[in-house]
């Protein structure tokens, strides 16, 4: 049996890295869901697995925590590890460390999961797949030292920051709005400047519902507190309807060093 912990080798690429040549969060989200890809599809329980039975897994939540990020050039390792699995959902944590010096550690991730039939979009048994392969594979010994994962509260006071419309290069192999695109377009909320003064130390996001392809996203931004803001995403569907909730999220900044 392979070990509980996968570990994945990356690169900071320079085209990868924003103005301070260090690696764009967006980026690093991808990094983090291809370990995932990786961890599972090694273990029997992937995409490849699953798509030929018509089922994938989705992102329900992710959080990432970052003491800094890789530079251009780097290489990195991602680390992931499942601390637990439901009927309906799995928790998968990550580490993110230097390649070259394994002690070095940038940041921490969790996330979760869920299993659906990828043509009635209806939630799926986890444990159902390869005889409950998956729970072989639960590491509860190894660490993930940051905040748990929380629903993202908003209250009234939310204000219209964007409106834009999903294009091409929006949608992924599931056929809906890629789950890092979120995070791209929340960030570009954010003018340069406050990135020059400002660095990302903490992002929540919760997927509620899906969105598509021709569908307009509305960012709704709140202020919560110094540094630290949320965003409410809505979608208007292409082909007509009323304006519904498709993820929450959260953002805090601080000061650059």
């Amino acid at each position: 049996m392979l070990d509980k912990t996968g570990r994945y080798e990356f690169m900071a690429e320079p085209f990868h890295c924003d103005f301070s040549k260090r690696l764009f969060m967006g980026h690093l989200g991808n990094h983090l869901l291809n370990a995932a890809d990786f961890h599972a599809d090694h273990r029997g329980f992937g995409m490849t697995q699953l798509n030929p039975r018509h089922k994938t897994w989705v992102l329900s939540r992710l959080a990432i925590e970052m003491e800094t990020m890789p530079t251009e050039y780097t290489k990195f390792n991602v680390e992931t590890w499942i601390e637990s699995v439901m009927k309906y959902f799995t928790n998968r944590n990550f580490r993110i460390s230097d390649a070259a010096d394994a002690g070095k550690t940038y940041g921490y991730g969790r996330s979760i999961w869920a299993l659906i039939d990828t043509d009635t979009r209806q939630p799926q048994n986890i444990l159902d797949v390869e005889g409950g392969a998956i729970a072989k594979y639960v590491n509860t010994e190894k660490e993930c030292p940051i905040d748990g994962l929380s629903r993202v509260k908003m209250g009234n006071n939310a204000r219209l920051a964007a409106s834009i419309d999903t294009h091409y290069s929006d949608v992924d192999v599931n056929g809906h709005i890629n789950s890092v695109k979120y995070i791209e377009h929340v960030l570009d909320l954010f003018g340069i400047d406050w990135y020059k003064e400002h660095r990302i130390r903490r992002f929540d996001i919760a997927y509620v519902a899906e969105s598509h392809y021709g569908d307009k996203l509305n960012f709704y931004m709140e202020d919560v507190a110094d540094g630290e803001y949320c965003v409410r995403i809505t979608k208007i569907p292409a082909n007509g309807g009323s304006e519904t909730e498709v993820c929450r999220s959260k953002v805090k900044f601080v000061k650059r060093s």
